[in-house]
């Protein structure tokens, strides 16, 4: 597997195979480091001071592990953020995720109902999109979050074009 760039700096494309992988945006993996850090600093302070005025400065060293909690998410952010990426094909999307538990999610082009671009306040803050996609099958719903919004638009206008033509959903 080789890792190069694509259009933007922030935007891995990872070819493996016949297909062209393409990985979600940098600014997703900023996003949520700080959700992580939003939550877990003040706990750990609050925690600092809570045991440090009631048990004791002995105990408030147990108020620390929130923040070896935020560091240990740090890391696993990462290896979540790179383990996400998309492939267009002739017949059908395919998404990958996961580190520990590995899921590669085949969205035929015919099978898609509903394909939608949604971004939250938080997401539009740090430019990102998420591709939704419907299907026949409830269970084959899939998502790409963390996408430029210009890039989830095009690819939206892509599956339903696609979607259209081989008629089964669209």
């Amino acid at each position: 597997m080789t890792t190069g760039t694509s259009g933007t700096e922030s935007e891995p494309v990872l070819e493996s195979g016949p297909e062209g992988w393409r990985g979600v945006e940098r600014a997703l993996l900023r996003m949520r480091r700080v959700v992580l850090l939003c939550w877990l600093l003040p706990l750990t302070a609050g925690l600092i001071l809570l045991l440090g005025l009631t048990a004791g400065p002995g105990w408030a060293a147990f108020a620390l592990l929130p923040a070896a909690g935020a560091g240990w998410g740090w890391g696993a952010l990462a290896r979540n953020w790179r383990s996400w990426r998309y492939a267009e094909r002739d017949d059908d999307l395919l998404i990958s995720r996961g580190v520990l538990w590995r899921e590669l999610t085949v969205v035929p082009y015919g099978r898609m109902q509903l394909v939608e671009v949604t971004s939250g306040p938080l997401e539009r803050r740090y430019g990102l999109a998420r591709l939704q996609l419907h299907t026949a099958a409830a269970t084959t719903d899939a998502a790409i979050p963390g996408l430029d919004p210009a890039e989830a638009e095009r690819l939206r206008d892509r599956l339903t074009e696609l979607g259209g033509a081989r008629s089964a959903g669209l």
